[in-house]
C-alpha cells in the first residue's frame, strides 16, 4: 500500500479512463492528472449477466462506475418481491454514498448481460483525500451536491414521506 501512494506522488500521471470518468458527477472538476491520481486506487472487473454486485441491505464498502454493459437496480417491495428501479449503463455510477458513510445498501445492483465496472472502495478514498487534499475537496463538494438533489427531488416528490424526517 505505500508503494501506491508513493506512486500518487509522481507528477507524470496518465488517465486511461478519462473518456468515462471526466464525465462522472463526482470527478467532473478534476483535472486530468487529477484523475490519474483517483485512477491509481479504482479496481476493474467484469460481471456476467445476472450476477449480483451488491445486495440490498448488506455493507456498503464503495461506489461503482460502468465502463460496458448494464446494471439492474432492484429495490425490495413491502409484498417481499423485488422491483426494478432502473436500469444504467456505460458511464453511469452508484453506490457514491458508501464513499463516505459505509450504512446499509439501500438497493440491490445485478449485471444485465457482461458487464464491466470500475469500483473505489471505502478505505482507499478516505485515504486518497487525507493525502491529496485538493482533490478531496473537489470530489468532496461534488458528492454533496449530488446529495443535496437527490433530497430535494425527494422532498418535492413526496413532501411528506416520513423517511425524510
Amino acid at each position: 500500500m505505500k508503494k501506491l501512494f508513493l506512486r500518487l506522488l509522481s507528477s507524470r500521471v496518465e488517465c486511461r479512463h478519462w473518456e468515462v470518468l471526466h464525465k462522472i458527477h463526482l470527478f467532473q472538476t478534476l483535472t486530468r492528472r487529477e484523475l490519474g491520481i483517483v485512477e491509481l486506487i479504482l479496481h476493474e472487473r467484469t460481471y456476467l449477466g445476472d450476477e449480483i454486485v451488491f445486495e440490498e441491505a448488506e455493507q456498503g464498502l464503495g461506489m461503482y462506475i460502468i465502463l460496458s454493459g448494464n446494471v439492474r437496480i432492484l429495490r425490495r417491495a413491502a409484498t417481499g418481491e423485488m422491483r426494478e428501479v432502473s436500469v444504467l449503463g456505460p458511464g453511469d455510477s452508484f453506490g457514491e454514498i458508501a464513499l463516505i458513510n459505509g450504512i446499509k445498501r439501500a438497493a440491490t445492483a445485478v449485471a444485465q448481460g457482461p458487464t464491466r465496472l470500475l469500483s473505489i472502495f471505502q478505505p482507499e478514498f478516505l485515504r486518497l483525500i487525507s493525502t491529496h487534499y485538493r482533490i478531496g475537496a473537489k470530489m468532496s463538494y461534488e458528492m454533496a451536491s449530488a446529495l443535496a438533489t437527490r433530497f430535494h427531488y425527494l422532498l418535492e416528490k413526496d413532501p411528506t414521506s416520513e423517511t425524510l424526517q
